[in-house]
């Protein structure tokens, strides 16, 4: 007997749009789940910003393509790294 349950909308969404996924390699599958855990080991940081210079990683942000939390984190990142 096989029982059926109701997907989730985002569950539903994978479902119906599985021929777009594709395998990773090995290697490549590996470098995503160490970063997935270096994510998981973040933490929360609450600061003040001047509203000018928001406005400005804002419109840097969007012209990247990216979100301004997106953008933050990555310029974070990369001064971490340096």
């Amino acid at each position: 007997m096989t029982r059926k349950s109701k997907l989730t909308k985002s569950d539903q969404w994978i479902e119906d749009h599985l021929d777009e996924f594709v395998s990773v390699p090995g290697p490549a599958y590996d470098v995503i789940v160490a970063a997935l855990e270096r994510k998981k080991n973040g933490v929360v940081l609450e600061i003040r910003v001047n509203r000018d210079d928001l406005e400005a990683i804002k419109r840097k942000a969007f012209n990247a393509g990216v979100s301004c939390k997106a953008f933050i984190y990555d310029i974070l990142h990369k001064a971490a790294q340096a």
